[in-house]
């Protein structure tokens, strides 16, 4: 008698899943009931006012904290995490930061230092800046090689904690199309959080707003068009859209609207009367319900 062939079990499928977390410094909670999936691919912007734990709910899914209560499951096989400053070895020049990973990898010297060098070639960083220490170039090019350094390891998954922010909007507008470049090579997922509701537009697939004491997301929404389909005027529109809403706006304490927006429930035109591309308000998320945990 033939023994049955065992058929193996499929991979799992590439994601992060956050379900039903909380945490809290000593007797105070700071997150409450968050719940997302993120699948390759895709981007997450988390958005919320300082001090709501947008930092510990990263630091949480980075593992560089221990999950208290709820799960966090990285399905990812490789992460990396950019700061919100570049943190660069002052004593290496900035070829030599951005293959510190490989090295720690222990890849071999010439391959790493080769990888180091296209990558920022690619983020327009030349020889003359590569040989340079981080002291002695500007705060964009130093955001660059912090890039650099997290992209050069091929991560698939990208967490982002306001790297951006010190940036002007020229070089701010720069590094999110290097990002986006880089996503829509390869199947790159990020988890981003920033105060910046316009870069959260412009870069992610979702947004999800947070309130603060304790920290918990009030609003999500889902946007319509691929980031590299988005233009600046459609950017502008959906932004404020999403800071007309009420439950957004309690979130960061800004006064209420002169005008009502559109309610979650009431149905967003497939296309605006002026042909624009479609625009859409996003949802409530209550705690304990399907939606607080939904598939992005």
């Amino acid at each position: 008698m033939t023994a049955p062939v065992s058929t193996p079990a499929p991979a799992p499928e590439a994601a992060l899943a956050v379900r039903q977390l909380n945490h809290a410094w000593a007797t105070r909670s700071v997150l409450e009931d968050i719940g997302f999936t993120l699948p390759a691919g895709r981007a997450i912007a988390l958005v919320g006012p300082s001090g709501c734990g947008k930092t510990t709910l990263l630091h949480l899914c980075a593992g560089l904290l221990t999950v208290q209560e709820g799960q966090i499951d990285n399905r990812f096989a490789r992460s990396a995490m950019l700061f919100q400053q570049p943190h660069l070895l002052p004593w290496q020049t900035v070829l030599g930061n951005i293959a510190l990973g490989l090295k720690a990898r222990r890849t071999p010297k010439a391959a790493r230092l080769a990888a180091a060098r296209r990558m920022g070639h690619a983020l327009g960083l030349d020889d003359i800046a590569l040989a340079q220490f981080p002291g002695e170039l500007s705060g964009g090019m130093q955001s660059r090689a912090a890039l650099a350094r997290a992209l050069v390891l091929e991560p698939d998954l990208l967490l982002m904690d306001e790297p951006f922010a010190a940036l002007d909007i020229g070089l701010k507008g720069q590094m999110h199309r290097l990002l986006l470049a880089e996503m829509a090579r390869r199947q790159l997922a990020v988890l981003m959080i920033t105060h910046d509701v316009m870069e959260a537009v412009t870069l992610a697939d979702t947004v999800i707003v947070m309130a603060g004491q304790p920290g918990r997301m009030v609003w999500r929404l889902d946007l319509p068009l691929p980031p590299a389909q988005r233009g600046d005027d459609w950017i502008y529109r959906q932004t404020s859209l999403l800071l007309a809403q009420p439950a957004v706006r309690a979130a960061f304490n800004m006064p209420a609207a002169l005008a009502s927006p559109p309610s979650a429930s009431s149905a967003v035109p497939a296309t605006p009367a002026d042909g624009c591309a479609p625009l859409a308000s996003g949802s409530a998320v209550a705690a304990a319900t399907p939606a607080a945990s939904a598939r992005c």
